[in-house]
């Protein structure tokens, strides 16, 4: 399953930005005298350095930007905090009305929740993209391999910290939403549940995939698989709902952050458009219902 999981996830990554990308190939007579221009005509071990250099430096942007937000910025922030905050004050009664239903949720569904989430897997399918594009020489697939990897590793890294440092009891510890347990070097079985590693890494790589494409059906569907993992995190107790949401808010953060960073860095980009064509993420609240609202 795991197996067959990660190869279907591979050929879909690979064989969707193919479909929209153009490789250009370039001759060179053997006898001809080979300059090389660092930003184009790099050799394998001179574009695998650079892209490491990237990847660092797109994590050392994302974890900086705070320093430099303007007032939309904070107004972000504001929203995903109150929405987070409204969540909690309701993350028992969800925990406890989804006992209803748990039980109905199909085993093979949350399982691949579980798998396509867990950092091994994550790693696997997103190193797997990049060397690909490294190899073949395209571009758009291995920037694309750049932005997953290093957007995984600055979500890895701020999430496992942030773990450590909050210390929130997992559902399935049974103590309630308000128990903490924070300040730990070493993670604290069940006392760790905010924020969702699962639920960033799998949203980062749907998002970024999304992407690559215009046509909104497509980037709902990527979001919709994106989102299992976090569906599956609330049905075995793994996480509150405000951890997930908040989770899903942070990925979305980051990866913007990096990808912006990339821009400078490659001549491939995704957000050509950006000015044109957004997507905006907003919360929506009434007296009977909270929700989260992409408009595209």
């Amino acid at each position: 399953m795991k197996k067959s999981l990660f190869s279907l996830m591979f050929l879909f990554a690979f064989f969707m930005t193919q479909s929209q990308t153009q490789t250009q190939t370039k001759t060179l007579h053997q006898n001809q005298k080979i300059s090389i221009d660092f930003k184009k005509d790099r050799n394998l071990w001179q574009a695998l350095t650079y892209d490491l250099g990237n990847m660092a430096g797109g994590m050392g942007y994302a974890y900086s930007r705070p320093l430099h937000w303007k007032s939309n910025q904070f107004a972000n922030l504001g929203y995903v905090a109150a929405g987070t905050s409204a969540l909690y004050l309701v993350d028992d009664h969800i925990d406890n009305w989804a006992n209803n239903w748990r039980g109905n949720v199909p085993r093979w569904l949350a399982d691949y929740g579980n798998e396509y989430g867990s950092p091994n897997n994550n790693f696997m399918l997103t190193g797997a993209v990049y060397v690909t594009g490294l190899l073949t020489k395209n571009p758009k697939l291995r920037r694309t391999g750049v932005l997953l990897i290093s957007s995984a590793s600055a979500s890895g890294l701020l999430q496992q910290v942030s773990k450590r440092l909050i210390g929130r009891a997992r559902p399935k510890a049974n103590v309630g939403k308000s128990t903490f347990d924070p300040l730990h070097f070493d993670r604290v079985f069940n006392y760790d549940s905010f924020p969702s590693g699962h639920v960033m890494l799998g949203f980062t790589n749907a998002y970024i995939l999304a992407k690559h494409f215009d046509n909104p059906w497509i980037k709902a569907g990527l979001y919709t698989v994106g989102s299992i993992p976090g569906f599956a995190r609330i049905v075995d107790r793994f996480h509150w709902v405000s951890d997930v949401v908040f989770s899903t808010a942070l990925s979305i953060f980051i990866v913007e952050a990096i990808d912006k960073y990339l821009d400078r860095k490659y001549d491939e980009k995704y957000n050509d458009k950006r000015k044109a064509k957004k997507i905006a993420w907003d919360l929506q609240f009434t007296p009977q219902s909270f929700g989260v609202v992409m408009n595209f």
